[in-house]
């Protein structure tokens, strides 16, 4: 997203670049200098203009083909070494460079030597981005000519086995571009096709926002995309493989001395059997107030709802129920699903015109007067509303209070909120409350296609009135704190800490058509050493999305405001109370006149981060839209906040925070200027000048001062190889390691 379009309430969520670790890197052209090159003339670094992957798994064996173009930005031909760092176990099958017409070989090189040339560059050309891929095989090919302004392509295919460690399988791609090019990209793209005889059951990306297909029990499709970017970050992917009818995996991380994290997956099988599924009354509720006639929002609507209808399940009892005005039911009852009542309701939904005011309480009231109260059947009320409370009641309080009076069993309300001009916090409310779900469509997006899919994830129900308890072990801090009911093609992710460790038993139960469910797992609350390293920041995400929404929904309190601030300085995260305290501090003057300097180097990185030209005005109305009722601010807060429940982040950081682009006056690309927070495996670094300072570090804490490129400095990599990705980051870093505080100085 454009740095230019995003509003003020996106911008207060947006969150910085959740990092994982990188095993290696992706291709990456060096340019060496040349005799023939001008005195004291250093080159632009290549830009990278696309960069595709498309990877092929089948059982467990991932064939990876990566497509990338570079751009010279310079106006002189220059000479590059192209260096692709391998995974353990990969294996190139094909490569393809043409230079001057002729294809040209590449050379594989063995561990070490491969190191011995990362050293060799890191020391000549004092670009410490090249430590953390010491240690792995290379492909390396030396190319020129790179024409001036001109472009290269190169085709790479590689094998490797993807690693299965008791049902949880794991592939990384490295797409950390962010050190090797001078522009954003115009186009990244990263397809997995997943094939497996053993069924899959969850499929998920902690590190970006994919899109997952799942045709059935034993494929599944991950895709990612997005444009004008420079990723920062791996792409990872998890999936899991079970038999089970609801497979389960764990994962954890844990520092020594401390308390773990873990996350959780649990989704059940694509397949599951009509008679698996479970019996539900659902009824429809649909505003058809004046207002819903604009940009064709009624006809849209009225095709989610016949696809809605057509989509229940044989078993299932339904109604639909129009609102404006007053409230206008299809039926007096439940319908039960067989063709004549089916059509009849289609008729009904076709029948339907904008036009009146907003009943919002009769419409709900009309609709849970049908509730039959049955403890084995979830009633399901579908609630799409774009507008706020007119007619009738009124008051937010009263209409929830009406909600819970009728005290419905086994109430489930999903809301679904069109437009702007409407009272998010009830709609999340009379969502939170209820058991139920939110979602929104903006302007700019199709209702039919929103609702439709929205209604898809929730049509069956295979597990309701969940619950998770584990055995032998205490866990703190679990998110979501309710257990939602699982749907056919839905997962569950929850993320949590935990005290103990070693094998213990997991309890998944609920109901399925009143019948009583219980599944046990045995799962490992042992972690390997430096593994899943990035499920911490994945839970303070969520927590945090967590505590905002009850600061939203509920009104501020001390308490609440720390654990955000705390959280978010911890791990990096902006939020718009980070937000506010840095604008604070930028404005109240101490006694003497001047700005106070914060305690610590990460609140003066934070600080130095508003002072980007226009962010001190984003961050304000952040701030004050952030307890918006409705309007834009409102739905994008509600959107923003549920997004980072479930441990997710926005694609583009704000001014000042990520890396920004530079653009000099004649309009040519120049290098990108670094961002003010880094996150690297679990750490999180700010830069404060030329320094970058692990968030661990204390302010007057003493260091173990290392000179960069001196002897002692390459021994400390040598000895404390877990430090190479940590000193990657730049040539003055201050990072602590056991208790220890290295910094490396110039």
């Amino acid at each position: 997203m454009p740095l230019a379009r995003l509003r003020a309430p996106a911008l207060a969520f947006l969150l910085l670049a959740l990092a994982q670790s990188a095993a290696w890197a992706d291709g990456m052209i060096i340019i060496e200098p040349r005799p023939s090159d001008p005195p004291n003339w250093r080159a632009v670094p290549l830009a990278v203009n696309y960069h595709k992957v498309k990877v092929a798994v089948d059982n467990q064996v991932a064939v990876t083909s990566v497509d990338q173009e570079f751009r010279n930005p310079n106006n002189l031909q220059l000479e590059g070494l192209y260096m692709f760092p391998l995974p353990a176990g990969a294996s190139v099958s094909n490569f393809s460079m043409w230079i001057d017409g002729v294809e040209t070989p590449a050379e594989l090189l063995e561990r070490e030597k491969a190191s011995q040339i990362y050293e060799d560059i890191v020391r000549r050309m004092r670009d410490p981005a090249l430590l953390e891929y010491m240690g792995t095989k290379a492909f390396k090919l030396r190319i020129f000519p790179i024409p001036p302004l001109g472009t290269k392509r190169v085709r790479l295919e590689y094998t490797e086995v993807v690693t299965n460690d008791n049902g949880l399988c794991t592939y990384r791609y490295p797409l950390n571009t962010e050190k090797f090019s001078s522009a954003p990209l115009e186009l990244v793209t990263v397809q997995a096709t997943i094939r497996s005889q053993v069924p899959i059951k969850n499929v998920f990306s902690p590190s970006h926002n994919v899109d997952v297909v799942k045709r059935d029990d034993r494929n599944a499709i991950a895709s990612y995309e997005q444009s004008k970017v420079t990723p920062d970050k791996d792409f990872l992917l998890y999936y899991t493989l079970s038999e089970d009818d609801f497979g389960l995996s764990l994962l954890t991380f844990r520092k020594p001395g401390e308390d773990g994290y873990f996350m959780l997956l649990a989704a059940p099988k694509q397949e599951a059997k009509d008679a698996e599924v479970i019996h539900k009354d659902v009824v429809f509720v649909c505003d058809t107030s004046g207002s819903m006639v604009e940009n064709g929002k009624m006809d849209q609507a009225k095709k989610a709802l016949r696809f809605c209808v057509s989509s229940l399940n044989p078993g299932d009892r339904f109604n639909v129920i129009s609102f404006a005005t007053e409230a206008r039911p299809f039926r007096d009852t439940l319908q039960e699903v067989a063709d004549p009542n089916r059509a009849a309701a289609l008729e009904f939904v076709d029948a339907m015109r904008a036009r009146g005011g907003t009943a919002i309480h009769e419409a709900l009231q009309s609709a849970l007067a049908l509730a039959p109260n049955d403890p084995n059947r979830p009633f399901c009320v579908v609630f799409i509303t774009d507008g706020n409370p007119t007619i009738g009641e009124t008051r937010e309080d009263v209409i929830l209070g009406g909600v819970a009076a009728k005290k419905v069993q086994n109430l489930r309300l999903f809301t679904f909120g069109v437009g702007y001009d409407l009272n998010a916090k009830l709609l999340d409310k009379l969502a939170e409350l209820n058991h139920g779900a939110r979602d929104y469509a903006t302007p700019e997006e199709n209702i039919e296609v929103k609702v439709s899919s929205f209604y898809d994830k929730v049509a069956n129900p295979v597990l309701s009135d969940v619950k998770l308890a584990f055995e032998g072990l205490e866990t703190y801090d679990r998110y979501p704190k309710e257990v939602p009911d699982l749907f056919r093609g839905s997962q569950l992710v929850v993320y949590g800490r935990y005290k103990g460790d070693g094998h213990k038993a997991i309890h998944l139960t609920g109901k399925v058509n009143g019948k009583e469910r219980r599944i046990t797992y045995e799962s490992n609350f042992t972690p390997a050493a430096d593994a899943h390293d990035g499920i911490p920041r994945l839970w303070a995400i969520s927590k945090i999305g967590y505590v905002l929404d009850e600061i939203r929904l509920r009104g501020e309190n001390p308490e609440l405001k720390n654990e955000v601030v705390s959280l978010a300085k911890q791990f990096g995260i902006l939020t718009p109370y980070t937000s506010y305290l840095v604008l604070e501090d930028l404005s109240r003057p101490t006694a003497g006149g001047a700005r106070p300097d914060p305690a610590s180097p990460a609140e003066r990185a934070l600080r130095g981060g508003f002072d980007a030209p226009g962010a001190k005005e984003e961050a304000e109305r952040a701030r004050d839209d952030f307890g918006a009722a409705g309007g834009r601010g409102g739905v994008d807060a509600s959107q923003a906040a549920n997004e980072m429940k479930s441990g997710k982040v926005a694609a583009a950081p704000p001014p000042g925070f990520g890396a920004m682009p530079r653009k000099p006056a004649d309009g040519k690309d120049a290098p990108v200027e670094p961002g003010l927070v880094k996150q690297v495996a679990e750490k999180t670094f700010y830069r404060n000048g030329a320094i970058w300072y692990d968030s661990a570090f204390k302010t007057g804490q003493e260091t173990v001062k290392v000179k960069y490129l001196s002897d002692e400095y390459f021994k400390l990599l040598a000895d404390r190889p877990g430090l190479r990705r940590f000193l990657a980051i730049a040539t003055q870093v201050v990072v602590v390691s056991a208790g220890t505080a290295y910094e490396v100085t110039e």
